[in-house]
């Protein structure tokens, strides 16, 4: 089967970065299901992997955890797929990824596509909806509501890097399933108005002093902020515009982070991790499917749309490697997908 590879951890502008390479295609057994993979979608944890982890006994790492693609062989434990099911998913961390022609999925982590999108616009939603999902919930305790009949509390939500790929479903997920109020920050106009749209209720520039934002929209303090992207940097602010009790959760990696700033106020300070449940074998694993299922309803019902902000075309080493050096300058907005294989 085609799929992309590396050998070695390079600099995306060398070729060797990503190669164009034939593997042997997989077999389903147990769990999995054997899916021939349609479109996909580039995280930024395809390049921090890229950069980060070099291929184990000369063997090509495959990357890619996001896909959307058609069941086509299923392990003798499967007890909610079907070969012909059209799913969508983001992979397992520890596992071969989706930049191939076909891939192995444990069905406890898989959803079955929207109906109402097209393979590539599926393909952006997997891995930033798990994130944001178990991040509003989970992490920060957020109340979920029915989409329709949602009280509005006096909760404030502040989400750093609201134009971002997790940025993007997060902003909807409050705004369709919570009654908190959503202040999203954005640095560019383009991006300002990307989460505009999505629905926040006041955009913020993070390059510019948010406390003072904040407090010029009338908001004394805000009770919980999802913080997507320069943790570290923005952590003072974090500590002054929290209110008493409040939470914080991240999912970048910042270096270190002084977390006894955080004692004066009891903050709490949460991290999410989307492949904690698939790299640990937890329990509740399949939450992950039921919640991927879910929001395919939504998506279907037109509560939610596709994050999506760039198609780069066919699945290759070239259109990858693009995908990666954007993400890699931080100015993407929304997700970068791409969909089929080269033909012969």
């Amino acid at each position: 089967m085609k799929a992309i590879g590396y050998l070695q951890s390079k600099p995306i502008n060398e070729p060797e970065s990503l190669l164009d390479v034939e593997l042997p295609k997989p077999t389903a057994s147990g769990t999995d299901l054997l899916v021939k993979v349609s479109a996909i979608s580039v995280n930024p944890v395809d390049f921090k992997i890229r950069q980060n982890v070099a291929p184990e006994n000369g063997n090509y790492k495959v990357l890619g955890w996001d896909a959307v693609g058609e069941v086509v062989e299923v392990g003798e434990n499967v007890e909610h797929y079907n070969v012909g099911d059209k799913v969508y998913y983001a992979g397992d961390l520890t596992r071969s990824g989706s930049n191939a022609e076909y891939q192995l999925v444990d069905e406890r982590i898989v959803g079955l596509k929207p109906s109402t999108l097209e393979d590539s616009a599926a393909a952006a939603l997997p891995l930033t909806t798990i994130t944001a999902w178990e991040l509003l919930f989970e992490r920060l305790g957020i109340e979920k509501q029915s989409v329709g009949s949602t009280n509005k509390t006096d909760e404030v939500l502040l989400i750093v890097g609201a134009a971002g790929g997790v940025g993007s479903i997060l902003v909807q997920l409050a705004k369709t399933l919570t009654g908190v109020t959503v202040i999203g920050t954005a640095s560019r106009d383009s991006s300002s108005q990307w989460v505009k749209e999505l629905g926040a209720d006041h955009v913020i520039n993070h390059r510019e002093s948010m406390p003072e934002q904040i407090r010029e929209l009338g908001f004394k303090h805000v009770t919980h902020v999802a913080s997507l992207t320069h943790t570290d940097s923005y952590l003072d602010d974090y500590v002054d515009i929290l209110a008493p009790m409040g939470k914080l959760a991240l999912i970048d990696d910042p270096a270190s982070l002084d977390i006894s700033k955080l004692k004066v106020k009891s903050l709490s300070l949460h991290w999410e991790f989307m492949f904690t449940r698939s790299m640990f074998q937890t329990k509740d694993m399949d939450k992950q499917r039921q919640l991927l299922t879910e929001v395919a309803q939504l998506v279907d019902q037109g509560s939610l749309k596709t994050t999506l902000g760039l198609n780069l075309g066919a699945i290759n080493a070239k259109n990858l490697r693009s995908a990666h050096e954007t993400l890699e300058s931080g100015k993407a907005v929304g997700k970068i997908v791409l969909e089929g294989f080269d033909a012969e």
